[in-house]
Formats: C-alpha cells, structure tokens, sequence
C-alpha cells in the first residue's frame, strides 16, 4: 500500500543550486510529483549539496560499512526520482561522476527502493566500462524514461527494452504570466562552462563566435542583452564571469543579466523575442515559456531533443564552420509570429507528454518506509 504522505529523495536536482537548469529539474520534479502526491515529502541531493552523504568521498567508507552513510540515508526513503542531472547518466564527464550515480542506485536496489530514472539523455558512453556500469543500472531500476529518442535506443540497445520515452522537466514547470513592463529583443546566454578549457569545444573558438555574433545583431540594430544561466559561485563553471567579461567589450551597447532565481530567469526568458545559448536549459526554459530558441549545441544532447519536439532550429558548434553567420542567417529568416506559433504547437504536445508522465509515475508506486 502506498503511504499517503511518503517520502521521496529526487537526485541531481537541487532547488539552491546556482546552475539554473539544476533548479529546473527539481522544480520540474517536484511539479510531477504533486499531481499524484500532493503530500509527498521531497528531499534534494546533488554531490554539492551542503553535508550530503552522497558523495564521492562516501562511496569507499559505504562500501565497507553495512550500515554505511550512503545505505542509512536512502534507508529513510519510499522512492527515489533520479534525475541522472539532466545529461550526467554518461562517461563522456569523466567517470567519477558515473560511478557516484551508479552505487546509488545500486544501494537503493539492494535497499528495495524503487528507483525511477526520470525524463534524462542516456550516454553516449565511450568507454567499455561506462557501457557496463550503464547497463547494471538501466537493469535494476524500477522505470526509465529517456528524454529524447536517441536516448531511448541508447538505452534499449544496453538491455533496457521496457524504457519510456518523455521530454525534459522543464516543461512540467508552470508558465510565467507575462507583466513584465521591460520588452527585450535578442537574449544571448554565455556560457562560462564553453569560455574556458573544456573537453567539448575550443574555447577560444567559442569566445570568437559569440563575439561575432553580438557584434553582428548589433550592426543589424537588434538590442542584446547577455545572460548567465549558470549563477556565480567558486567553482569555475559559472556564466557570470564570461557575461560580464563579454560585456566588458561592448559597454552600454548590450544588458547584462544576472537573474537571482528560477523564476526570476523565466520572467526574463518570457519578455525576449528569441533567445540563444549553449546552456541547454537556458534554451529549453525559453522554450518552456514560450520564447522561440536558438541552441548552440556542444554535445548530442541538444538535438536528438529539440527535434524529437519538432523544433529545428539550432547551430551545431563542432560542426558548423561559422556559427555566429549561420546563426545570423536564422535570424534573419525567422518569422516571428510563425515562430510563436510553432512554440505553442511544441508546449501542447510537452504538456501532453507530462502528463502522461504524471500518470505513469503514478502507476509505479513507492514503498512502505519501515518507520
């Protein structure tokens, strides 16, 4: 029997956290969760969240203990929503982080707490390892849902043939009422993960691209305005510092804007005529509220989903020759009220899809907790 106020661990997603897409998936869990378990008991672990047991450091003193501080904290639990933190089911970010989310699930299967693999991209896994360490986990989970259909076929051809298909969270969220006095034109998300060294894309490369691209929407007297999707804190992947850096080059000719929230993010997608941005959920809360998209993709997670919704437009930095012309062009094409139009044809179908995650969710049932 399903407790009528049970308590639910959502990982990878947490409601603090300064990457605003983190705070999406939690909050687009928690939007999930209500409509079956209004009562429900919601915690949030990330691997940063303050004294949280599930880290990489717990795994070796968990392993050795039998009532170790992995076990004893998902003991307290009637489920578990792991949100994989969106992209992060994959070795292509090192294997660490793969195998912190692997023992988890493996000690919530050892534990009985049924487990869900909510709406994530699943791989690519390049290494011989990774493939094996993925299919444990897609096997002992109690559901799966891929969020894209690439995804979906990653996680069949490991041996997960009952997989589901959904989309992302964000589209689980409420929409923003749109009374915001300020009316923005072209929104560009920077983003500081891509402006630095990173193993996806030259960085310098990147910091060339966008600046080409600003500097042409401002020859073609369209205003800009530059935002940090990623907010600041010590760690190196945050947008704040390349914003505000990019912005230096331009002056008063651009916006900056550094949101302080969830919300406060979706109010500002909400008031642009299109946005741009490498941070996939600056793109998809744009989306999500109605604001026509242009991701610039690093990885094969943009595309599979965005096409999967019907939308079409996006730049493919490791492919394309000149992002910054190619995405000027896509501007320059661009419909506006037809763009508007395909939007609300895409957040129809993202709502039907949610909810029959909702209704599938609610068909898997949580445990009884032993209290």
């Amino acid at each position: 029997m399903t407790p009528p106020n049970p308590r639910i661990l959502v990982l990878w997603a947490d409601r603090d956290s300064t990457n605003l897409g983190l705070r999406a998936l939690a909050e687009g869990t928690e939007s999930i969760v209500e409509r079956r378990w209004p009562n429900a008991e919601l915690t949030f672990h990330t691997q940063d969240s303050p004294d949280t047991p599930l880290s990489k450091r717990s795994v070796l003193r968990d392993i050795l203990r039998p009532r170790g501080p992995i076990k004893r904290e998902l003991a307290r639990y009637d489920a578990i929503l792991d949100t994989g933190a969106g992209d992060s089911f994959t070795d292509i970010y090192g294997l660490r982080r793969l195998v912190l989310m692997a023992y988890v699930q493996r000690v919530a299967a050892q534990l009985r707490v049924p487990t869900i693999l909510m709406p994530q991209t699943v791989g690519p896994f390049d290494s011989r390892l990774g493939r094996l360490i993925a299919r444990r986990s897609l096997q002992q989970a109690t559901s799966v849902f891929a969020r894209d259909p690439v995804s979906l076929a990653f996680a069949r051809q490991l041996g997960r043939q009952s997989a589901s298909e959904s989309t992302d969270l964000v589209f689980a969220l409420s929409r923003p009422d749109h009374t915001d006095t300020v009316e923005r034109d072209v929104v560009v998300n920077v983003s500081g993960l891509l402006w630095f060294d990173n193993p996806h894309v030259d960085s310098q490369s990147y910091r060339r691209s966008v600046t080409a691209l600003v500097d042409g929407l401002l020859q073609r007297d369209r205003r800009v305005g530059l935002l940090a999707h990623v907010l600041d804190s010590p760690v190196t992947d945050n947008d704040v510092p390349a914003v505000r850096e990019l912005g230096g080059v331009f002056g008063d000719a651009v916006e900056i804007l550094v949101p302080d929230s969830l919300t406060d993010v979706r109010g500002i997608l909400a008031t642009a005529n299109v946005v741009i941005g490498a941070r996939m959920h600056a793109c998809l809360n744009s989306l999500s509220v109605g604001t026509p998209a242009i991701p610039w993709a690093y990885s094969r997670k943009f595309a599979p989903l965005v096409d999967a919704l019907g939308w079409n437009m996006h730049v493919d930095l490791r492919a394309s020759t000149d992002p910054a012309r190619e995405t000027l062009a896509l501007i320059e094409s661009m419909d506006d009220s037809a763009a508007r139009k395909d939007v609300r044809e895409l957040l129809s179908r993202t709502d039907s899809m949610m909810g029959e995650l909702g209704a599938a969710l609610g068909d898997i049932g949580v445990r009884q907790t032993a209290l």
